[in-house]
């Protein structure tokens, strides 16, 4: 077989007059990790809590936790993309709905896309903190108990360093998957980089 790849399709002029395909896919590039980056700061964050609350001793909390993480692992990503963008500013006060509604053309689709991603991979990333805390030893809680710390420092203290180290290997394939979700932006109008590609 015998390819003829064109290269300098990246420096031909794009179609809006802004610059090259090459700046175009730039772009593209940078609202994509922006978006991944800010996404993954909302799911670390609410991810950890939420998988925290899922191994503590009292049954609201576990029940809070464990609703939390049905339903933003059950909806699917699509249809969460377009909740948050065509429902949420339905939902606020109408002054701050017209708001969300009237931004500029990328900042309207990226707020609701980082949040949607963020709270769909918060809920993939309680299973795994969930999961790492109940994999230690039962006694590893019990010697925090007996050497005086209370429940929250034996969380801070013991369980979450030790659980951190088993489930980084799943946390980072949990931030690559938010990159690779960043494309399903593109449905909302977010010219990320699967965007810019397209249009090539």
């Amino acid at each position: 077989m015998n390819y003829n790849w064109n290269w300098g399709v990246f420096w031909q002029p794009a179609p809006d007059g802004t610059g090259s395909y090459l700046g175009w896919l730039v772009s593209g590039l940078g609202w994509t990790l922006g978006t991944a980056l800010c996404a993954w700061a909302i799911a670390l964050t609410l991810g950890l809590v939420v998988g925290t609350l899922r191994t503590t001793p009292s049954k609201w909390a576990v029940r809070l936790g464990n609703a939390y993480v049905e339903l933003f692992r059950n909806v699917p990503l699509l249809v969460q993309m377009f909740l948050w963008y065509f429902v949420l500013p339905e939902l606020l006060p109408s002054a701050l709905g017209e708001a969300m509604k009237q931004m500029a053309p990328p900042w309207g689709s990226f707020w609701p896309a980082m949040l949607c991603l963020g709270f769909y991979t918060s809920a993939r990333v309680a299973e795994q903190v969930r999961a790492g805390i109940q994999s230690l030893p039962r006694g590893q809680n019990m010697a925090g108990t007996a050497v005086g710390l209370t429940l929250p420092q034996t969380y801070r203290y013991v369980l979450l360093p030790q659980a951190f180290r088993i489930i980084l290997p799943p946390l980072t394939s949990e931030f690559m998957n938010i990159i690779k979700n960043s494309a399903v932006a593109l449905t909302i109008g977010l010219v990320e980089l699967t965007a810019r590609a397209r249009s090539m």
